[in-house]
């Protein structure tokens, strides 16, 4: 059973930004990326639980704001060390003009 959080309206988010959305003890990150989509991971970074929200966003990649390393946020990949641990990402919709993510996975 999926359990679908509001986190923001669609127009809340401009393209390539990342917002912090915390639910029951975790953090998430969504992002709107170039293409017009929206995506959702883990908010920390797997390396050293740094806020993923608080790093920058350059196309599909996140970048750790303590050390530097990055992710693909469409599929959680790490793909520039020290981040050598993939992100959970998360399910999204969209949902009369809002942003929900389904926090069960």
């Amino acid at each position: 059973m999926s359990t679908l959080m509001r986190v923001c309206s669609t127009d809340e988010l401009d393209e390539e930004e990342v917002v912090r959305f915390d639910h029951e003890n975790r953090t998430y990150a969504i992002y709107h990326g170039p293409d017009g989509q929206f995506y959702a991971s883990a908010g920390l970074c797997t390396h050293a639980d740094a806020h993923l929200a608080e790093g920058i966003v350059d196309e599909f990649e996140i970048e750790c704001p303590l050390h530097f390393g990055t992710f693909d946020y469409r599929t959680g990949e790490a793909t520039v060390a020290p981040a050598c641990v993939n992100l959970k990402t998360y399910p999204v919709t969209i949902q009369e003009g809002a942003v929900y993510i389904d926090v069960t996975g």
